[in-house]
């Protein structure tokens, strides 16, 4: 045998290569015809149309409607990302919450819910016990929907090695060299499918270059608007990790008062003047229900809102100094990455147009050129569910790198897999 031949190895990874190619195509383009995708991709035409049918057995795509451009030549017909076979689980885990989001392949929200959790008060066997039950009943709301988890990516606060899914240290919950995936393994009964453990801010900034106001931007810096304040940096279309993977804790940079205890230890971190500790402290009264970590963090923003547009001047007063300081921050960010975008989110989003205007002017007088930069602030419209939309979205990868991995359909009429309960 000449040493140049094929062997059937090789021939399966060049068409899991090739179903890959094709069906991020339509995902990322929309639909098209056969043709289309020939000459976009270089591939002949049997060999897509030969992709194309596996993907629709694999109910990856599906056939859509005739497309006439006028009277010359065979009409050709449309194919579409279908996706609803198969959903990626997004969970975010935070201070005073936890929340899980089912996002199919078409990016169809299949489902999502947010239990209030004051994380910090309890053991963490208890945290990754609900956080455990949490996916529990995301998997079972997928099946009931039709659809297949592809993995769970678990959204922290904190330094994540990500290869091992072990969270390795999350100043606010006081949590260090915690096995996080393999202990939600254990919990859930060894499931199929893989877990993932990913910084929080990392996926937010994923999710929004993906699916939200920064779709398709090369260049963005998403915040975090939490207790803890987190950076995720896309550079050219790629997440910065750093070294190690521990880059993005911004929010730990010296730039505080130096007054308030951050929970790393140390004081005059930023985040103890913008988190979300920093506006409540200066908002409300230690009482005051706006406070209180059991009630959802939706809830108390909403009154705070209310209050800021009623006009309470402590409430008004208190954002706009987090507008001022996170002006401060942001210039940092700016100066070093030179991103195009700046998406605030979590709470900045939910309450930025308060004080966007002294944010963007802090930041303007301490950038180095105002008159060069090209950076816009904008609010992310993906609110406290960007993390886990982030994560969804990384569970689905792997469909979308070997699309294998999805069985084929059962044909109508056929018993449903035992799987999908």
């Amino acid at each position: 045998m000449g040493a140049d031949a094929a062997t059937p190895a090789d021939s399966a990874l060049v068409r899991r290569s090739n179903l890959s190619l094709v069906l991020r195509r339509f995902r990322d383009e929309g639909p098209r015809t056969r043709a289309r995708v020939a000459d976009e991709t270089g591939l002949n035409k049997a060999t897509v149309s030969s992709l194309v049918a596996e993907l629709v057995d694999r109910g990856l795509l599906r056939e859509g409607q005739i497309e006439r451009l006028g009277a010359v030549g065979r009409p050709g017909q449309v194919i579409e990302l279908d996706g609803r076979r198969v959903c990626g689980i997004g969970i975010e885990v935070n201070v005073d919450y936890v929340t899980a989001l089912i996002v199919d392949l078409g990016g169809r929200v299949v489902a999502d819910e947010r239990l209030p959790l004051d994380v910090p008060a309890l053991r963490p066997d208890a945290v990754l016990d609900a956080t455990a039950d949490l996916v529990a009943r995301a998997v079972s709301a997928a099946h009931r929907a039709g659809s297949t988890p592809a993995g769970v990516t678990v959204a922290v606060p904190a330094l994540v090695d990500v290869g091992t899914g072990t969270l390795r240290f999350a100043p606010n919950f006081g949590w260090r060299d915690m096995p996080v995936a393999r202990a939600l393994a254990e919990r859930l009964g060894e499931p199929p499918y893989p877990i993932r453990v990913d910084n929080d801010a990392n996926l937010s900034a994923l999710a929004e270059h993906v699916a939200g106001a920064g779709a398709g931007v090369r260049n963005l810096v998403y915040l975090t608007g939490e207790v803890g304040v987190g950076a995720g940096v896309i550079s050219e279309g790629r997440l910065l990790r750093g070294s190690a993977g521990l880059s993005g804790e911004v929010g730990h940079m010296p730039l505080g008062a130096g007054t308030e205890l951050c929970g790393c230890g140390r004081r005059g971190c930023w985040e103890t003047t913008v988190g979300l500790g920093a506006l409540l402290r200066m908002a409300a009264d230690p009482k005051d229900p706006v406070r209180d970590p059991a009630r959802d963090v939706e809830d108390r923003l909403t009154e705070l809102r209310r209050r800021a547009e009623e006009g309470h001047e402590r409430t008004l007063t208190a954002l706009r100094q987090i507008g001022t300081d996170l002006g401060t921050g942001a210039s940092v960010l700016v100066n070093l990455f030179d991103p195009e975008l700046i998406m605030l989110g979590g709470y900045f989003a939910m309450l930025g147009d308060f004080f966007l205007a002294d944010m963007t002017e802090s930041l303007r007088t301490r950038i180095v050129d105002p008159n060069a930069t090209r950076c816009e602030v904008v609010l992310s419209t993906l609110g406290f569910s960007a993390a886990a939309r982030g994560g969804a979205h990384v569970a689905l990868e792997g469909v979308l790198a070997d699309p294998t991995t999805v069985p084929p359909a059962v044909p109508e009429g056929s018993e449903r897999s035992s799987s999908l309960v």
